[in-house]
């Protein structure tokens, strides 16, 4: 199933889109045909999404093909708008992504563990809107097509066979990166973490119809031309393993969002650097979930 968060008329609220992917129903609507109440946003939902409430809406929705509100009358938000905590990421993940930038001052070598940093969670931003530019803070703006994991569950120090166990389902994200304030504060922070420097979606698939291991295929283009294109079976470290490893002694929680990394192919590594520039349309695909389309403004 393909859960999202959609805006229509003056307000926005959780909704899955049908088989056909022509309309979306309201989770609230679902929990009234299930005879019980359901939240309307998409974080207080996954709290509540075990795997029972699952397959009961996955079998509401197949025997009411019919529900649901016209897709052409909705706008698609990020599937979480606001998160409640910032974004896990991590750096280097990606073994051809790694050879790209080997020769970049502070940006070369394999790690041995995983990089972690963090996006602001006001970063966040939605399918088909803008990526503001920021003309007055950077000239450097580059993509990163990632796969992002969504957490279902609350949980610490959870093992590698486990992990699976934690997740809610994936997303698209673009890690959309100002180069030169990366380079200039000698740390990722704030270059990542700019206003509409996370795009997430368009929707969220749940992880019933994505077992591990996951290889997926996973590009991006610019202005219709393909930049990025790997699969998410080369990633250094697998889903299993991060999420292993970032909860030891980290309590993840429903809602948290990992951008699991980027392969080979992003602006700064082209020759001479290729970075987005206004009207560009930036466009990060992954098999399977759908395409994350955005503007430059």
């Amino acid at each position: 199933m393909y859960f999202v968060t959609y805006q229509y008329a003056s307000f926005s609220e959780a909704g899955i889109l049908t088989a056909d992917f022509k309309r979306v129903v309201p989770v609230t609507t679902i929990g009234k045909v299930l005879g019980i109440k359901l939240p309307e946003q998409m974080t207080d939902f996954i709290r509540l999404a075990d795997d029972a409430l699952i397959a009961s809406i996955e079998k509401a929705m197949a025997d009411n093909p019919n529900m649901g509100i016209n897709l052409n009358s909705v706008k698609l938000l990020a599937p979480i708008p606001k998160p409640e905590r910032n974004i896990f990421c991590l750096g280097k993940n990606y073994t051809e992504h790694v050879q790209e930038i080997k020769n970049i001052p502070g940006l070369g070598a394999a790690p041995e563990s995983p990089i972690y940093f963090s996006k602001l969670s006001s970063s966040v931003t939605g399918p088909d809107s803008v990526i503001l530019s920021h003309a007055n803070a950077t000239k450097q703006i580059d993509y990163e097509a990632e796969l992002a994991v969504i957490i279902g569950k609350e949980g610490s120090d959870i093992a590698k066979s486990d992990a699976e166990d934690y997740i809610f389902g994936y997303t698209v994200a673009n890690d959309i990166t100002a180069r030169d304030l990366q380079k200039k504060h000698s740390q990722w922070y704030k270059g990542k973490s700019l206003d509409t420097f996370c795009p997430l979606g368009p929707a969220i698939v749940h992880k019933s119809a994505l077992p591990l291991p996951l290889n997926l295929g996973i590009r991006c283009r610019v202005n219709g031309e393909t930049r990025q294109e790997s699969t998410t079976g080369h990633m250094i470290f697998d889903i299993p393993t991060i999420i292993s490893d970032l909860s030891q002694g980290v309590t993840l929680y429903p809602g948290d969002i990992i951008l699991t990394g980027t392969p080979a192919g992003v602006g700064l590594a082209q020759d001479p650097p290729a970075f987005l520039k206004h009207g560009d349309v930036v466009e990060a695909e992954i098999e399977k979930i759908g395409i994350l389309r955005n503007h430059i403004q």
